[in-house]
């Protein structure tokens, strides 16, 4: 059923009646007026104001195809049109995706209560998608070498074409590395949303505020969790039901968590950790260490070591899981 938005009418009809519709209506009325009004925005845009989940699906399911054309691109594309295709695919892409920035940067500065005119708002969008799609050919290159690691670490993948079109730890890591860079271009909430287009599909919940190196690679994924200040290295890999999080939560005066902290792990290169590990805190895990399955760790370990859950409990007696 397609509804008319810009026409009022009676919509409800001669059935509203059976559902009480009036009433309904009225009270969803009521309860979003109350929240406007608790958080001091009884005065809401004309027009919606917030980035839309589905355009950035849409804007993100064709920058994969203009990254991997003859892989995540149509099927009746041609090596001979891979261009065009790139080409046309992602002016169309960017053009959506710099709709959904001037978004973002409007919301933005109401929230903070700031006065920019249309014409700076535009052009800052303008700078941030022009960086961002500079960004893209480097980023394929990085996106090459977490593919290779996806296929070298596990002995079930037959080819690196499978691991791109099967692996979900691959999915994640391409949503990944594109909200990273919407993220530090300024772009947070439309960053965010992308990440959690690839939780929603995979599973693997990475926020895109994480720095998180070359080669890569989630096995299995289902469970993974990395949060915001996280910082992996080069040829790091994890398994499924891993934690990568925070320990504590500073807080203020008022009770309100501080944000942007740095809390969450340093993991230096060539870590293993294996499935159901958390590892919490700003903590360092040393370069060549392998961390062992279901292992709890909230202290710093040096290069190359190996810590199991019986080396963890002699090592930390005093840990315990909370």
């Amino acid at each position: 059923m397609t509804i008319d938005i810009n026409t009022k009418t009676d919509f409800l009809g001669s059935s509203a009646a059976n559902w009480e519709l009036d009433r309904i209506v009225q009270e969803l009325r009521s309860a979003r007026n109350d929240w406007r009004n608790q958080r001091g925005r009884s005065r809401e845009p004309g027009l919606r104001e917030l980035p839309s989940r589905d355009a950035l699906q849409n804007i993100i399911r064709d920058l994969c195809g203009a990254l991997f054309p003859m892989r995540l691109g149509p099927q009746e594309l041609r090596e001979e049109t891979e261009d065009y295709y790139v080409g046309h695919t992602l002016d169309a892409a960017l053009n959506e995706l710099l709709q959904q920035v001037q978004l973002e940067l409007s919301y933005a500065a109401r929230q903070q209560g700031s006065v920019v005119s249309e014409a700076t708002q535009k052009h800052q969008a303008q700078q941030i998608v022009r960086l961002f799609a500079s960004a893209l050919p480097g980023l394929r290159r990085i996106l090459d070498v977490d593919i290779q690691a996806a296929f070298q670490g596990d002995p079930a993948a037959r080819s690196v074409d499978e691991v791109l079109l099967c692996y979900p730890g691959v999915l994640a890591i391409i949503h990944h590395r594109l909200a990273h860079s919407l993220y530090k271009l300024g772009v947070p909430l439309l960053a965010r949303i992308v990440a959690e287009l690839a939780h929603s599909l995979t599973g693997i919940d990475i926020h895109p505020g994480a720095d998180i190196g070359s080669g890569f690679f989630i096995d299995h994924g289902t469970g993974v969790v990395i949060g915001e200040t996280a910082v992996i290295g080069e040829r790091v890999r994890i398994y499924q039901a891993v934690t990568l999080g925070a320990k504590t939560f500073p807080a203020e005066e008022n009770g309100a968590l501080k944000k942007g902290l740095p809390r969450h792990p340093i993991v230096e290169d060539d870590v293993v950790i294996y499935a159901g590990a958390t590892v919490l805190g700003r903590i360092t895990i040393g370069k060549g260490s392998t961390i062992g399955g279901n292992v709890w760790l909230t202290r710093s370990v040096p290069s190359g070591s190996s810590i199991t859950q019986a080396s963890s409990r002699n090592l930390f007696p005093q840990e315990a899981p909370v």
